[in-house]
């Protein structure tokens, strides 16, 4: 076998970056019996909610709710997004105790998604990294577009490299590297790696690969040849990019243990268990769950 981790952190996803994607809102207690769900699966780090405007993000308009209601279990961190200071107070006076802010490595996604250039965004997060250091809070980035964009197409390594270093000076533990559209391949996640490892160790970055052409599992495949051992997914396959026609979700978290299982990498998670967590949530949702091995193995329950 290639030279692959022995063990992979999954970062779960789903109940923010999925359920603020769907058209209409989820109640508090169907995300945290999610949340519930996916800790009895063995996920310990779960991006539990957004502190944004509700205005602009009603799903995640309970964020407070959510936070007063996650489980108080040692071991388990549920980071949230904000993207500025008023965010950051929010999340803080909630009690979190991680945060995630965000960048685009396209200028036209920027402008589009948040009206400011790259330059912009990233001067945005200077007082929130300075709130979060003082307030001992971890800060994760991300780094939108970094294999491909809607609106330029594809996008250079070199972009997304001067995009992460500047959110690690920020302060960043580690920087999730996105490919919004899923429009990848495993040749350009390559080369994005050649270009990120150069400068930076392969601890320090995650993968968040998007299914919209069928390739996640395979740039995952390239990731974990040159060392990555953090991933972001999303159970049953929930979300996609509201900014990108076509974009059809996440990689499923079920979709990567199995995997994973298969290579003998250690995840601490139970596959069983997690499929019941994309039944529970897609059954709330009204609809089969959109990952390939959920869907595989519940009809295989019912026959």
């Amino acid at each position: 076998m290639k030279n692959f981790p022995r063990e992979v952190r999954i970062v779960e996803v789903g109940p923010r970056d999925g359920l603020q994607n769907e058209p209409a809102a989820v109640s508090t207690e169907v995300k945290l019996g999610l949340i519930e769900r996916l800790v009895a699966a063995g996920l310990t780090t779960i991006e539990a909610t957004a502190f944004v405007s509700p205005k602009w993000v009603p799903q995640m308009a309970d964020a407070q709710a959510v936070m007063a209601g996650l489980p108080l279990r040692e071991g388990l961190r549920f980071p949230v997004l904000v993207p500025n200071l008023k965010g950051l107070e929010a999340a803080l006076a909630a009690g979190a105790r991680e945060v995630a802010v965000f960048a685009a490595a396209s200028e036209s996604f920027s402008q589009r998604n948040i009206n400011c250039s790259i330059a912009e965004s990233l001067e945005r997060f200077v007082p929130v990294a300075r709130a979060a250091q003082e307030a001992g809070v971890a800060m994760r980035g991300y780094v939108s577009c970094v294999l491909g964009c809607p609106y330029e197409g594809a996008i250079a390594p070199e972009a997304v490299l001067g995009v992460t270093a500047r959110l690690f000076e920020l302060g960043c533990y580690e920087v999730s590297l996105g490919d919004t559209i899923g429009t990848g391949t495993a040749a350009s996640t390559a080369r994005l790696f050649d270009v990120l490892l150069a400068r930076f160790s392969a601890r320090q970055l995650a993968g968040h690969f998007h299914d919209t052409y069928g390739q996640a599992l395979a740039n995952v495949l390239t990731a974990l040849e040159y060392g990555i051992a953090s991933f972001d997914t999303s159970v049953g396959g929930l979300g996609g990019c509201p900014y990108a026609k076509g974009a059809t979700g996440n990689l499923a978290t079920e979709d990567l243990v199995y995997l994973l299982d298969g290579l003998g990498i250690a995840t601490g998670v139970t596959l069983d268990r997690l499929v019941d967590a994309a039944d529970y949530i897609y059954g709330a949702l009204g609809r089969p769950p959109a990952g390939r091995v959920a869907r595989a193995l519940l009809a295989k329950r019912k026959a």
